[in-house]
């Protein structure tokens, strides 16, 4: 049996649950929400009913106001709520008769804000924590906080160099994040991948949309892994898929909604009058995105200049800093910039104070001079906003670039 790797959100859902009256943990299918739920219940009165059960659903449609009593003084846990959203208004009514902390526990593989059938948000009542894939840090038993780190000019040229490559990158990449194929290899993990894409579009999509087919499903998340992290253009979609443009925005945001995609925002800072307000979009996990794509470590290891490694290096990047998100101890939201003149960074950390600090992604071992010019150019625009910024890349050390600019290895992210 696998030992339980910790969650770094864990301190951050007990704080929750002391607080809150219902608790949200949603996130894809796999990711460990049950088992994290579980986690968050050792010690206290709880009772669990899951909805992928037809007799917990049959009982909470049959009497939805006592269903929701169950668990008298303790927390009552609901996995999969997305199956039977309506219990949602019972639940939105005991709470508004007792508000009393950590008196729901709720699980979900869609987001419930995204779904039609949802009949009330539970504005005010709840909130909600998103769980993903094994950060690197967690499994590698460090908890890692990139956003501090560089917010307090951490680095230096004598830190200790990184033991990670290039294949181990790459590996890194194929593996992904979710707990299943944390021990799995070559066929097996393929196996695993492949199962897990056709039950979810076969069978969960119908708790986002009925109306949507699972044929068409694949093909968008396979264009958009081959793809992977770049600018999305629907028309594009629609042409090379044929069909009409107005049907793309539902499975784009069918395949968001079940997570099994994540969108970069484009930054808007008014530095320009020329900015692209385009989103990128990827495939959520980085081993998914490698088998949707058909790609080999073997071959990534001996493709030395393609954009292909970057695209997913840099996907995988934004990802890592997404989930770092939720335990970091600064507050900060992820973009990405272009204009029109050419100008562009790959991930623009914006803190809650204004500061910023710039990203390039690059599949290099070398740090080029030319890798921070896009960070350069904006960094001259923000003035006094600019904090700093790094290229990272497959270089084992450190390397100082510039005013407050580094060349740093990739695992720099996470470790310590």
């Amino acid at each position: 049996m696998n030992e339980l790797i910790p969650r770094h959100q864990f301190s951050w859902g007990t704080e929750l649950l002391d607080t809150f009256p219902v608790v949200v943990i949603q996130g894809a299918r796999q990711v460990g929400k049950s088992t994290f739920a579980s986690q968050l219940m050792r010690g206290r009165q709880h009772v669990t009913v899951n909805f992928d059960r037809a007799d917990d659903r049959e009982n909470a449609s049959a009497d939805p106001h006592s269903f929701v009593e169950l668990a008298e003084r303790g927390t009552l846990v609901i996995d999969e709520v997305q199956r039977a959203p309506e219990v949602l208004l019972a639940v939105k009514a005991s709470v508004d008769r007792d508000r009393r902390p950590g008196r729901f526990l709720l699980t979900g593989s869609s987001d419930l804000l995204r779904l039609s059938r949802t009949p009330d948000s539970l504005a005010g009542r709840a909130v909600t924590l998103e769980l993903h894939g094994f950060s690197q840090g967690e499994l590698s038993g460090t908890k890692e906080d990139f956003a501090r780190r560089v917010r307090n000019s951490e680095f230096t040229a004598f830190e200790e160099a990184s033991r990670w490559r290039r294949a181990d990158y790459i590996e890194m990449l194929a593996r992904g994040g979710f707990p299943e194929t944390q021990h799995l290899e070559g066929r097996l993990r393929n196996a695993w991948f492949d199962s897990y894409l056709t039950r979810i579009l076969k069978r969960d999509i119908g708790d986002v949309s009925r109306g949507l087919s699972s044929d068409r499903l694949d093909a968008v998340l396979r264009l958009i892994s081959a793809n992977q992290g770049g600018e999305l253009v629907q028309a594009r979609l629609a042409d090379a898929l044929a069909m009409p443009k107005s049907s793309i925005a539902s499975y784009l945001s069918a395949l968001q909604a079940i997570y099994l995609t994540q969108s970069l925002p484009p930054w808007r800072a008014n530095l320009t009058k020329r900015e692209i307000g385009r989103h990128k979009v990827s495939v959520s996990d980085s081993g998914l995105a490698m088998r949707l794509a058909a790609l080999r470590t073997s071959a990534l290891e001996s493709l030395s200049q393609s954009p292909v490694v970057g695209m997913h290096l840099e996907a995988f990047v934004t990802s890592e800093l997404v989930k770092q998100s939720g335990w970091s101890t600064e507050e900060f939201r992820l973009f990405h910039f272009r204009d029109r003149n050419g100008l562009e960074v790959d991930i623009v950390i914006e803190y809650d104070d204004g500061s910023v600090y710039l990203i390039e992604v690059k599949a290099s071992a070398t740090y080029r001079s030319e890798h921070a010019r896009g960070i350069r150019a904006l960094a001259e625009r923000l003035g006094d906003r600019f904090i700093g910024g790094a290229v990272l890349g497959f270089g084992t050390q450190p390397v100082f670039m510039g005013d407050r600019i580094w060349g740093l290895p990739i695992g720099a992210i996470w470790q310590h």
